[in-house]
């Protein structure tokens, strides 16, 4: 039986989004192909009727997760006081506890370095973002905006790793609280 057009693109697509979802919250090594297709109720033998490789599916569902996150991100930086909002989102108990449904970068970082190829995704995250924050900020410093964008991917990176509830939380509220005080400081220079 022949499957319509609509139906293969309809797949494609769920299966980017999986992996979207396990790659931010496991990583990309961690994700095999068998287990994720297996999740959708599909043969690993059809993964490849519909991408060339992992690396193309990788690329994908970066590509989905950034467009999640701008989504996500824009609201909060048309907003009063939008870096306020946007770090205090960032480094929420939500965002750590969810991984699957918020930013890869601190789940992806060091893997995507590490590959050997980094993804141009990195590269379009940081700038994106950085561009944001500094927008927000009143002195536009792009050094001080990828020091926040530092700050809080290696915050959310750290409360993620710890078992210690308590001190995950502590982490959250300190960085929060450090980039905050930092943000003040320039905006009263």
């Amino acid at each position: 039986m022949r499957y319509p057009d609509e139906h293969k693109a309809q797949t494609r697509q769920r299966i980017i989004d999986e992996a979207s979802r396990r790659f931010r919250r496991d990583g990309v090594a961690v994700t095999g192909l068998q287990p994720l297709m297996k999740a959708l109720g599909l043969t690993h033998g059809g993964f490849y009727a519909h991408f060339a490789s992992k690396d193309e599916l990788v690329e994908l569902a970066l590509e989905s997760a950034k467009q999640q996150l701008d989504a996500s991100a824009e609201p909060l930086f048309m907003a009063e006081n939008p870096l306020q909002r946007f770090i205090e989102t960032y480094l929420s108990a939500q965002h750590r506890d969810h991984p699957d449904a918020g930013c890869p970068l601190p789940t992806l970082c060091a893997e995507l370095g590490q590959r050997g190829t980094p993804s141009s995704y990195t590269d379009q995250v940081i700038e994106q973002r950085s561009r944001q924050i500094a927008g927000a900020l009143q002195d536009a410093d792009q050094a001080r905006a990828r020091l926040i964008l530092a700050a809080l991917v290696g915050g959310l990176s750290l409360a993620r790793s710890t078992k210690d509830r308590q001190l995950a939380d502590e982490l959250l509220r300190d960085v929060a609280s450090q980039l905050l005080e930092l943000v003040g400081q320039a905006n009263e220079k």
